[in-house]
């Protein structure tokens, strides 16, 4: 088949294709970026596979940097500006792939010419796609049946696929999600066979396929087909009950607005957990540490008030707003903006008064009594119970302590 019309950002990078195929190479537009204009769905990463090998390539291309040089992937700099980065693309040779010992990575890769070589590596039919500059769909694996029929395929034996790279598992459940497909059945029964082998994978990895899958529209599926392969037992801490709950609990259409939101809904599931300890074995930063656990505090409370509302602000209490009235609860959502917009001060930097003035008008020298003066005023001003200007303040501090 060919495409009706090319998407513009295939139209952006025609010359860089046009301009190896004049040096006798071959050149192509392939995986998910095929799969996604096939789809209507929008375009994120262009890649291009090409015949020409990466020395090649650089003779081609006046300005290239080697990001990935051992796998055949050099990045060429197309535009006029090269800081632009829509003018940048990711050009990797056609390739063949020795054993996989790490169940993740090949153990080598050989260059080759021929496309259809490259092409039977890849995971799912609907990722093996090649597109020409003339927008033909090369199509060698039945994948547009697949796509025609919402089905989810590895390319040649499953078995060999997941064993190759036990991270397709995941990618697979992923896959599912966002894009709301079924997967194959021959597919499936061999990522629940190869499920163990995600232990031979970095939890990193692991934790980016599932927060998208968690983040998709179609994440009830994902999570569903998680326990229906047992891939759920091989990840850290994981509670298949958590998993159920959150399927169940959760109205059909209920999407997760990021990604604090989703684990913190998940993890609020969990029979016992230490949410800190949980989500540091699964290697995230500091930021998303605590602002997910953050949410499973505020999850907690039967109501909001005052306090609350500084402490999590409005955002946070809003996520959880949002995530009760999925579990069908009442929900006035007006609520937390009426007492956010009753709050004098949202962050104790706003209080007009700091601890240099206290010392400095007070004879007050910094240590625990000091501590206890400023904690005690910005809880009192949360509480709207002082007044957050300099007067009142100073009169509250005269009248309570001694000093």
């Amino acid at each position: 088949m060919k495409l009706e019309k090319m998407p513009s950002e295939f139209v952006r990078a025609l010359p860089v294709l046009q301009k190896i195929q004049a040096h006798g190479f071959e050149a192509y537009f392939v995986g998910g970026s095929v799969r996604d204009v096939l789809l209507g769905r929008d375009i994120h990463d262009v890649d291009i596979a090409t015949s020409a090998y990466p020395e090649e390539v650089k003779m081609i291309f006046p300005h290239t940097i080697d990001i990935g040089i051992e796998h055949g992937t050099v990045l060429v700099l197309a535009g006029k500006d090269l800081r632009d980065d829509t003018e940048h693309y990711e050009i990797t040779t056609f390739r063949t792939e020795s054993k996989y010992t790490d169940f993740r990575r090949p153990d080598s890769v050989d260059f080759v010419r021929d496309l259809r070589e490259d092409l039977k590596r890849r995971d799912f039919t609907i990722n093996a796609f090649a597109c020409n500059a003339d927008g033909e769909i090369i199509d060698l694996f039945d994948g547009l049946c697949d796509l025609h029929e919402r089905r989810l395929r590895a390319v040649g034996s499953a078995f060999e696929r997941f064993n190759e790279d036990a991270l397709r598992i995941m990618r697979a459940m992923r896959f599912a999600a966002t894009l709301e497909f079924e997967i194959e059945p021959e597919t499936f029964i061999a990522m629940k066979n190869h499920a163990s082998l995600l232990t031979k994978i970095s939890v990193e990895r692991i934790f980016i396929e599932l927060d998208k899958l968690l983040n998709a529209e179609g994440w009830r599926n994902g999570m569903l087909l998680l326990a229906q392969s047992d891939a759920w037992k091989y990840l850290p801490e994981f509670e298949l009950s958590a998993l159920t709950k959150l399927t169940q609990e959760l109205s059909v259409d209920f999407s997760f607005k990021c990604s604090e939101q989703a684990w913190a809904a998940l993890l609020v599931r969990f029979d016992k957990v230490d949410v800190k300890k949980f989500l540091r074995q699964w290697k995230v930063s500091n930021e998303f540490i605590t602002a997910v656990s953050s949410l499973t505090e505020a999850y907690k409370l039967s109501a909001w008030d005052l306090p609350s509302l500084y402490r999590f602000g409005l955002e946070k209490c809003q996520m959880i707003d949002d995530l009760k009235a999925g579990e069908g609860k009442a929900v006035d959502f007006s609520e937390a903006i009426k007492i956010n917009n009753a709050l004098q001060i949202h962050d104790k930097s706003e209080i007009v008064v700091t601890g240099s003035t206290l010392m400095r008008e007070c004879n007050l020298e910094a240590g625990p009594l000091l501590g206890k003066i400023l904690k005690t005023i910005e809880e009192k001003i949360v509480k709207n119970e002082l007044k957050n200007d300099k007067a009142s303040i100073m009169n509250f501090v005269t009248e309570n302590f001694a000093y």
